[in-house]
């Protein structure tokens, strides 16, 4: 199968971001003529010019001040792009028109998400045992998640960007709608509609479309990018997950937002089992309960009232 072939099913902000991928890294000539057999469609090359556009901006953002010493990098595809989002998150720009200084701290127990309306006009929801800090300057928009998860649909403002600050990773964006999920194992953002660029680690880079999602595995330094099904993006807020071929170890890592502490997975290849099914997240133990119908585990309740997953 083709590269070309590979994305045709994909939305065209995901074919474009692909695209551009590949065109950062140097394609043959034969890649060279499906690229432009694809950008001969004007919906393609509109996708394609908005992702150019993004990148033009990070890379011409000029700090006010000396630059904090920055890690020693590999040699990416997306090297220039790390280097410029780095900064853009880092120093404040002096451009664009002066936006009120609004500074929060959201904090939430409840498995019930929590929605918040901005001051930029953005939608911000909140999952379950999550903290986060907003701190939005006169230049640029900053969220600071603590731990756990949201969701935002970014109010479109080329001269104040939006950033997720997650510990050492940056997710910069414009206007768009996105989930970002930060717990003990991974860092997760997955795009519904527009652009983000993620910046994981300072060495590694993804520029995401529409149905994409980036995982960042704390443990390994990798980053791993898949396609999504429509409506999957989020669907934590309708008080339902789906999943499909998911990692156990991810899993995991996700109901831990639900039940703080309380499953443990044993070490070793058990958490690179996959599995399929549905979650109610106000239940989120009677997936654990069901997961020795699913795959090859039994369950152990321990002294102390967690329960651990071990192979059988």
């Amino acid at each position: 199968m083709t590269p070309f072939q590979t994305i045709t099913n994909d939305s065209i902000d995901a074919q474009a971001a692909t695209w551009f991928a590949r065109n950062r890294n140097q394609p043959d000539r034969h890649c060279r003529e499906q690229f432009n057999a694809w950008k001969a469609i004007p919906a393609h090359a509109r996708a394609y010019a908005e992702f150019e556009s993004l990148w033009a901006e990070l890379g011409e953002l000029q700090p006010r001040s000396k630059p904090a010493p920055q890690p020693v990098r590999r040699r990416s595809a997306f090297a220039l792009a790390t280097a410029a989002a780095v900064l853009c998150a880092v120093f404040a720009l002096n451009i664009g028109t002066p936006m009120a200084l609004h500074q929060q701290q959201v904090a939430t127990q409840s498995q019930n998400p929590k929605t918040l309306t901005l001051p930029d006009g953005s939608s911000l929801t909140v999952n379950a045992n999550t903290r986060l800090r907003i701190d939005f300057s006169s230049h640029q928009r900053n969220i600071y998640l603590d731990q756990g998860q949201l969701y935002i649909e970014v109010a479109a403002n080329k001269e104040q960007p939006l950033v997720v600050h997650a510990g050492d990773a940056l997710i910069r964006v414009v206007g768009t709608g996105f989930d970002v999920r930060r717990s003990q194992r991974q860092l997760v953002v997955s795009v519904a509609h527009g652009q983000v660029a993620f910046i994981p680690d300072g060495k590694s880079s993804a520029l995401l479309g529409a149905r994409q999602r980036a995982s960042y595995d704390y443990a390994k330094g990798t980053l791993a990018e898949q396609i999504l099904n429509p409506g999957e993006v989020a669907d934590w807020r309708s008080g339902h997950l789906s999943f499909r071929n998911r990692e156990l170890a991810s899993l995991v890592d996700e109901l831990d937002l639900y039940r703080p502490g309380v499953i443990e997975l044993a070490d070793g290849p058990l958490g690179r089992y996959k599995v399929s099914g549905n979650l109610d997240v106000s239940d989120p133990l009677a997936l654990v309960k069901a997961l020795p119908a699913l795959i090859p585990v039994k369950n152990h309740l321990l002294e102390n009232g967690k329960i651990r997953i071990e192979p059988r």
